[in-house]
């Protein structure tokens, strides 16, 4: 297995809790993170080596990445494991994928590129790389199913994890947080290069909220040590070092049933929100030649996953230059304050959670295992 990031981490130890009871004896290994390390899985590679984002910031670290897949394939091209599977991080995993099962090594895909977002040209690669497609929404089947790809829903692994109606007294008290004083979870994005370019707007925000009302609390859950630093790096180099925020390792679930509302990165996290029932702004920044490139490569209005879902902007989405301070700031305020809004959204996010949710970890093991079947039969 393969997973290229934090998230990917999390869903895939939702398919190895469904895979572990059913082959307790096999040796599961690639690259993977401390949530996948628990069902026994061993990391050949540490995660953080794949965890770039960004067409020009992938190029920096391009030799690096590939010297990896080309390891690890040389690896199970000799090992033949009875099945491979990537966990999201298409650009990393179809490559590997589509040399594994032209050797005859049979491929699972656990969380289908967003091909219906944009890139979708990727389908051709899909085809040619995937024995068995694990998809996370339910309109993906039939879009799989239509290129002639194999595959299979299996709800989203998040919507098992996280509960109907979050506990926001039980978080505010683990983590230390005043009942009675609102709560914003800022959330600049778990990769070090979504780091560089959110965090220093993301608590700009934070100091400019707190004008207008000095008791907002706010909570900023690192993803490791690692990014620990280098986020309390960045908030000194711009100046921001007094902004009273509390900074947590891990315990993402924790600020985000503490909070009010969240300024939150695009991507997986954004839909923890939505799953959380809470108002959101989502946010996103990168290298300026990477944001040319792909804004103009969409799709759909939309990139947050949340109004992906919806199919229309239920939160509001900044990006790149609109990304100011000042506008987070002033979107989040309306997060905040906008009761009427709140209350709708918590209903549609109910209804959202609803949808996806599945016995993720026990569907997803039964295809991995019919994947493992069907390849022995043949």
């Amino acid at each position: 297995m393969v997973a290229g990031e934090t998230s990917g981490d999390l869903l895939a130890s939702r398919l190895l809790s469904g895979l572990r009871s059913q082959l307790p004896d096999a040796h599961m290994h690639g690259i993977g993170g401390p949530h996948m390390a628990e069902y026994g899985f061993v990391s050949d590679f540490p995660m953080e080596k794949l965890s770039v984002r960004g067409l020009f910031e992938v190029l920096a670290h391009y030799r690096e990445i590939k010297g990896i897949q080309n390891t690890l394939r040389d690896q199970l091209l000799v090992e033949r494991p009875a099945v491979f599977v990537g966990v999201d991080a298409p650009d990393f995993n179809l490559g590997l994928e589509a040399q594994l099962k032209h050797a005859g090594i049979p491929t699972v895909h656990f969380i289908g590129p967003s091909i219906w977002a944009w890139r979708g040209g990727r389908i051709k690669k899909i085809q040619r790389s995937v024995s068995h497609m694990l998809v996370i929404f339910p309109f993906e089947e039939e879009i799989y199913r239509q290129a002639g790809v194999p595959a299979t829903y299996v709800g989203h692994p998040l919507a098992q994890v996280i509960p109907m109606e979050p506990d926001q007294v039980t978080a505010r008290n683990v983590l230390g947080l005043k009942q009675d004083n609102r709560v914003v979870a800022i959330l600049p994005g778990s990769r070090m290069s979504e780091l560089k370019y959110n965090a220093t707007a993301f608590v700009g925000a934070a100091k400019l909220l707190l004008q207008r009302d000095p008791d907002l609390q706010f909570v900023a859950p690192m993803a490791g040590e690692t990014r620990h630093r280098y986020f309390r790096e960045l908030i000194a180099q711009a100046g921001l070092q007094d902004v009273p925020l509390l900074i947590t390792d891990g315990q993402s679930h924790q600020a985000l049933a503490a909070a009010d509302a969240v300024l939150v990165a695009s991507g997986t996290a954004s839909l923890e929100v939505a799953l959380f029932k809470k108002p959101m702004v989502i946010a996103y920044k990168m290298m300026r030649a990477s944001w040319h490139v792909l804004k103009h490569m969409g799709y759909q209005p939309w990139i947050g996953l949340p109004n992906i879902l919806a199919r229309e902007f239920l939160v509001p989405e900044l990006l790149q230059d609109a990304a100011t301070p000042q506008a987070l700031a002033d979107a989040v305020w309306l997060q905040l304050e906008d009761q009427p809004h709140r209350a709708g959204l918590h209903e549609r996010f109910v209804a959202m959670h609803h949808s996806l949710l599945r016995d993720t970890a026990t569907e997803s093991a039964q295809a991995v295992m019919q994947v493992i079947t069907d390849s022995k039969a043949s």
